[in-house]
């Protein structure tokens, strides 16, 4: 059988330590990909292309229709535009998936978390569409803009997911008391779709409450599904519930395309140092071949990350070790091959 085609983006800081590990534990799985290493964001600049998103990344993504993604620095407030959001829009990848899931060891303040926030990944206040400063600097826009296509497509998604993966509950997370035109669109949209999945419990929540009872009580969730900035806030309180962002991979899916990442940054002050938690990236490598059909395969890698971080095995300084990045991937590799 031939090797599958993938297009690696290593990424900046702390990227390339961490998707290095990823790839050692792919290939002590068995796991066989025709891989394409190609820069964007920062790393292409720093190689002299003058765009941050080279067409020669362009096309490897066409190509291969399959990315395995490390972090890649967006600035803050100046300079170019996120890379991550232009992807997103580009390829259409327009379902953004991030599982939470306790793992023993960590110290996080549970211990059961077992959650999946379903985001809109094009639309919304997060697309950073209509972004306009006044001359004087004292008025700043932007623009949000929900459709019922996106809504559909999202809500649609979650719902699909939840059926095939075993989930009992659904969550839309909005602001429909306030947001009436924008998040009161999504809202309708997921009654409507609801209705369709009577196997599938149902419920709704203004998303501060949401964000509240994620702390208090967050054994009430299953799948949230939400628009584009609320899922970025929310998944990210979520990782917080298991340990910090180093714990939770993330998916990007679209029809013609799928990209795993750490969603964590590039972590520009521990860069260089080999101390940098790979474990959002090895589960996001892991959520890529469930996504392949290779369930087994990913089923092995999370289950030898579970055992290498419940055992305190040369794991990284954020979990307590004194391990190293390149050594916390051999004690997974060592569970893997034994």
């Amino acid at each position: 059988m031939a090797a599958t085609p993938l297009t690696v983006i290593r990424g900046d800081g702390i990227g390339p330590d961490i998707v290095d590990a990823a790839l050692t534990v792919l290939d002590a799985v068995g796991a066989d990909f025709d891989r394409a290493f190609v820069d964007v964001g920062q790393a292409a600049l720093d190689k002299g292309e003058t765009d941050p998103m080279p067409q020669a990344a362009v096309d490897s993504i066409e190509r291969t229709g399959l990315v395995l993604k490390g972090p890649v620095t967006t600035p803050v407030g100046q300079g170019y535009r996120s890379v991550n959001v232009a992807m997103r829009k580009q390829f259409d990848l327009y379902a953004n998936v991030r599982p939470t899931l306790s793992l023993p060891g960590t110290r996080a303040r549970y211990d059961d978390i077992d959650i999946i926030t379903v985001r809109e990944n094009k639309g919304g206040m997060y697309s950073g569409e209509g972004q306009v400063t006044s001359d004087d600097g004292q008025r700043a826009e932007a623009l949000s803009v929900v459709t019922r296509e996106q809504s559909e497509r999202i809500i649609r998604f979650a719902f699909d997911m939840a059926r095939d993966r075993g989930r009992q509950k659904v969550t839309l997370a909005h602001k429909a008391n306030i947001m009436k035109s924008t998040s009161g669109l999504f809202l309708k949209v997921g009654r409507e779709i609801a209705a369709e999945y009577d196997d599938i419990e149902y419920d709704e929540i203004i998303v501060d409450a949401c964000a509240m009872k994620l702390v208090m009580a967050p054994e009430q969730f299953d799948v949230i599904v939400t628009t584009n900035l609320f899922g970025d806030i929310i998944s990210d309180l979520c990782a917080g519930l298991i340990g910090g962002l180093g714990l939770a991979p993330g998916a990007n899916i679209g029809q013609h395309c799928a990209m795993f990442e750490a969603v964590h940054g590039s972590a520009p002050d521990i860069a260089g140092q080999g101390i940098a938690n790979p474990t959002s990236v090895i589960l996001a490598a892991a959520l890529m071949l469930d996504h392949l059909g290779d369930n087994e395969r990913a089923t092995r890698i999370r289950t030898a990350v579970r055992e290498t971080i419940a055992a305190g095995d040369r794991t990284t300084p954020d979990l307590g070790g004194d391990g190293r990045t390149d050594t916390f991937a051999e004690a997974v590799v060592e569970r893997l091959t034994a």
